[in-house]
C-alpha cells in the first residue's frame, strides 16, 4: 500500500482532508500535515517526519504539496533525497488529484505510476468557464 501526506500553507492540508472525507470517507493510510503561521520549518520538517513515521506500515510514500516551491513542498522533497523509504512529491495538488490517488493507490504497482495518474486527475479536473460575448449576442437576439 501507498501512504499518501497532504501538505500545505495554513489549513490547506485540512480542507482538502475534509473534502476526501465528505467525498471518500475517514481516509486510511492517510495523513494531513498543515504549515501554520505559528510554525518554523523546522517545526514542519518534524510534523513531516512524524507523519511518514506514522505510516510505517507503508512501503512507498506520495506526498502532496500545495504549493510547488513553498516551504511544505521543499521540505517535502528535502525528505524524499534524504530517505530511507521511496517517496514521490507532487506540487500544485488539488483536491481532484488527491480523491484520484486515494481511491486507485491499491490499482497501481508504485507510488510513481499513482504520482503519474493524480497527475493527470489534477489536470483535467481543472476548467475555465467562459461565456462568449458572441454567444450572449446570439441567444437574446429576436
Amino acid at each position: 500500500m501507498t501512504g499518501m501526506i497532504v501538505t500545505g500553507l495554513g489549513s490547506f492540508a485540512a480542507g482538502i482532508t475534509s473534502g476526501l472525507r465528505l467525498l471518500a470517507g475517514e481516509p486510511a493510510h492517510y495523513e494531513m500535515v498543515d504549515f501554520l503561521p505559528e510554525d518554523s520549518v523546522e517545526v514542519l520538517t518534524e510534523k513531516l517526519k512524524k507523519a511518514a513515521d506514522r505510516l510505517a506500515d507503508c512501503q512507498e510514500i506520495i506526498i502532496y504539496a500545495d504549493l510547488t516551491g513553498g516551504s511544505p513542498f521543499n521540505v517535502s522533497i528535502r525528505m524524499k533525497m534524504e530517505g530511507e523509504k521511496s517517496v514521490e512529491v507532487i506540487g500544485g495538488a488539488n483536491l481532484p488529484m488527491i480523491l484520484d490517488g486515494y481511491m486507485v493507490r491499491e490499482g497501481k504497482e508504485n507510488a510513481q505510476a499513482l504520482a503519474q495518474s493524480a497527475l493527470v486527475a489534477g489536470r483535467e479536473a481543472m476548467v475555465w468557464f467562459q461565456v462568449s460575448q458572441e454567444a450572449d449576442d446570439d441567444e437574446y437576439e429576436e
